[in-house]
């Protein structure tokens, strides 16, 4: 200190600390000379007494001029060493540093002045000092006093025109504080760092892309900031960085994925397009280094197909497309288990178009990798099941298609059809309005006998008799309606003379027994009308409910359809069809005579010609009254419906037989007998007591009318395709 005293005359350290700025300019001026003086005799150790003095009694002084000229001091200290103030910068620089903090604006804005001039002088011997300097013009780049600001900026040009020429710059030590500041929220901060960024990526020596995993998140977060200046700078340092890896041979592609998935999920649509731009690039280029992160970039994906906005959808889709058609072997760390698993994730949206391309996903790893997602099918196979339901038919016919592609194996396909009559049971409303068109995709894509086998396996011993009763009675009237069935429907007419018509015939009837009218259907598609016969005559007091004449009403429209044409031409032939007459004339007995469907058929009937139009002559009845038909071929009992006159006496037809089948069907019927009348007990104990048995008796004949003579509109229409039921709805 005293060296320091000797040296420097008094009255320039009190002009020094003066108010004025004048007086303290020219005191540094003094300064300048006595430090000049000293360096030209290489006086070293008063030059650091100097430094030290300015140092402690002026820049660290409670007196704000005080600070104000010990900066100045300093800066004319380091003017006057010149090409020595290298070995000096130790002393100088931190104190310049601390300043930037200082309460008094003034003093920060004399702290810039002052390091603006020590760098002026040692340029390049600066850099050692570089991240201390940054973070303080980092600080200072958001400051509230606007000279600071402008201070500041006129420094930090000058710190990049450094930096960009100094062959010392470390980019490593630089990294973690850039990395670290990239979350501030400050715009000042912001387009300061931005700038940063872009200044040392022009720098042909520095490896900004080799560092950009580092900060590139940071990038992103500006490009939702409120200032368009910000978005744009941000925007255009990531376009700059997206062209050099696009020509750079080496990328780090799977740390930046990491961040381009999460920034794909942005509320922000500018950052969710760039994102997703980045993502379609590095899918592209990427190659096998994005192996391990295919299911996440597909997690990021899938929703952006659905987005509001058009191009981002537009690169989604280009980019989903992409990520399928590579071919990835699950040896090269390609896990179909997680991308299988974000498939079925993203089943649960609520966007179309998002689970449409998940279904198709899951399709697609079904043929490249069947072996691997079987493995896993227990984890989805259930997920895999609810959009059944969904409101798109898109969606329930590509899950079909799935469901179909797993059910190839024999296991698996018992497993679909016992899950699906487990949910049709569950949810009667998936029976209603997707019934139909489940059942005959599934026919299509899988074998139709097989699937209609399978079903009626499962119904014949199912324990909820109600059930079993409506799901049989969907599965007829798909049976009878259907076009993707009428194979199955030509094999079934063949039941008699056929063996493999027979097997399905007896596969079936142990199922349709649950319901009388589809077991009568089923007969009239087999073209047994004899048994058709039997069983209506079998018929008890308790089966004929509004129900069951809801169910004949239906079959009545059904007979006028092309479907049945085979069975009104067969009644040009009376004599040889007279069972199939009783069986037709049995079910108009059943109907009330006031409703639509009594006179559609009884129409019918009178249509059924008095003469007998068979091969060899024609027979004619006594009147044209077909009521007397019977009377007619009475005496030629050995022709007969259903062919071979001994066959028929022997109740068997192509090994059919027809006893042991009507009583399994009377033993069934037995059991839904048992099943109301307990439901009805039930009822009734919990019900308030009817007023009188007859009130009740006649309220059940009024029903029974107005379900045949009143019935909906869907029964009053023929099925056509023109319906307004959606696709696959059924009206049980």
């Amino acid at each position: 200190m005293a060296d320091a005293l000797s040296v420097v005359p008094a009255f320039v350290l009190r002009n020094l600390a003066d108010k004025l700025y004048e007086k303290r300019k020219n005191a540094a001026l003094e300064v300048e000379n006595v430090v000049k003086s000293l360096a030209s005799n290489a006086d070293h150790d008063k030059i650091a007494a100097i430094i030290n003095l300015l140092t402690h009694e002026f820049t660290y002084s409670p007196q704000a001029n005080h600070r104000k000229g010990g900066l100045i001091g300093l800066a004319a200290a380091t003017v006057g060493l010149s090409t020595d103030a290298a070995q000096h910068l130790e002393q100088i620089v931190p104190p310049v540093l601390n300043s930037f903090s200082d309460q008094d604006s003034r003093v920060r804005y004399y702290a810039c002045e002052a390091l603006y001039n020590i760098a002026k002088v040692v340029r390049g011997d600066f850099i050692i000092f570089f991240n201390q300097i940054f973070d303080a013009l980092c600080k200072l780049s958001a400051d509230s006093d606007a000279n600071v600001q402008s201070a500041a900026h006129l420094l930090d040009r000058l710190v990049k025109d450094i930096v960009t020429e100094s062959d010392q710059f470390s980019i490593e030590e630089f990294i973690p504080l850039l990395r670290e500041r990239m979350n501030v929220l400050n715009p000042y901060v912001r387009q300061f760092l931005v700038g940063w960024i872009t200044v040392l990526d022009s720098v042909p020596d520095i490896d900004m892309l080799g560092f950009l995993p580092d900060f590139l998140d940071g990038l992103f977060n500006m490009l939702s900031d409120s200032s368009h200046e910000i978005r744009q700078q941000a925007d255009s340092a990531l376009s700059e960085f997206l062209q050099e890896i696009k020509s750079s041979p080496s990328v780090d592609y799977g740390r930046m994925a990491e961040i381009l998935v999460q920034r794909a999920a942005s509320p922000d649509e500018f950052t969710r397009l760039t994102a997703v731009t980045w993502i379609n690039e590095f899918v592209k280029l990427g190659g096998e280094q994005l192996v391990p992160y295919y299911a996440d970039i597909l997690g990021a994906i899938l929703p952006c197909i659905s987005d509001k906005e058009e191009k981002i959808r537009v690169i989604a889709r280009e980019t989903n497309e992409e990520l399928r058609a590579i071919r990835a072997h699950p040896s090269d760390d390609f896990n179909v288990g997680s991308i299988l698993s974000i498939a079925k994730r993203q089943l649960s949206s609520e966007w179309e178009a998002t689970k449409i391309e998940a279904l198709h996903w899951i399709s697609t790893l079904l043929n490249r990798y069947r072996a691997e997602v079987l493995t896993s099918l227990r984890d989805i196979f259930e997920t895999l099941l609810n959009p059944l339901s969904d409101p798109s038919d898109e969606v329930v016919l590509l899950v079909l298609e799935v469901h179909a592609c797993i059910a190839k194996d024999p296991q698996h396909f018992r497993q679909l059809v016992v899950f699906l009559v487990h949910h049709f049971r569950n949810d009667n409303s998936l029976l209603e309005k997707r019934g139909a068109l489940i059942i005959r995709r599934l026919c299509v894509h899988l074998d139709a006998e097989r699937v209609y086998r399978e079903f009626s396996t499962i119904l014949e011993g199912e324990s909820d008799l109600n059930f079993a009763s409506v799901m049989v009675q969907a599965l007829n009237l798909i049976l009878l309606t259907s076009s993707e069935l009428s194979e199955l429907r030509d094999l079934l007419k063949k039941s008699l003379v056929n063996p493999a018509g027979k097997d399905l015939f007896v596969s079936l009837y142990a199922s349709w027994c649950h319901s009388p009218m589809a077991i009568i259907s089923l007969c009239l598609l087999a073209q047994t009308y004899q048994h058709a016969s039997a069983v209506i005559q079998s018929l008890g007091e308790e089966d004929i409910n509004v129900k069951f004449l809801v169910q004949l009403d239906k079959l009545i429209r059904l007979l006028e359809t092309p479907i049945f044409a085979y069975l009104r031409l067969q009644l040009l032939e009376p004599g040889r069809y007279m069972w199939l007459l009783k069986t037709l004339y049995g079910l108009l007995m059943l109907l009330p005579q006031q409703s639509a469907a009594f006179k559609i058929l009884r129409t019918r009937l009178k249509t059924v010609p008095s003469y007998s139009f068979s091969s060899d002559h024609l027979k004619r009845t006594p009147s044209g009254n077909p009521y007397q038909i019977f009377q007619q071929i009475s005496g030629g009992s050995h022709i007969t419906d259903d062919g071979d006159a001994n066959e028929n006496e022997k109740n068997l037809h192509n090994g059919i037989k027809f006893n042991l089948r009507l009583q399994q069907f009377e033993q069934m019927q037995h059991q839904h007998r048992l099943h109301a009348k307990a439901q009805s007990q039930i009822r009734s104990s919990v019900a308030p007591p009817s007023s009188s048995s007859s009130s009740s008796s006649s309220k059940e004949v009024r029903r029974l009318e107005e379900a045949t003579s009143n019935p909906p509109p869907e029964i009053n229409r023929p099925p056509s395709r023109t319906s307004r039921r959606g696709p696959g709805q059924l009206q049980l």
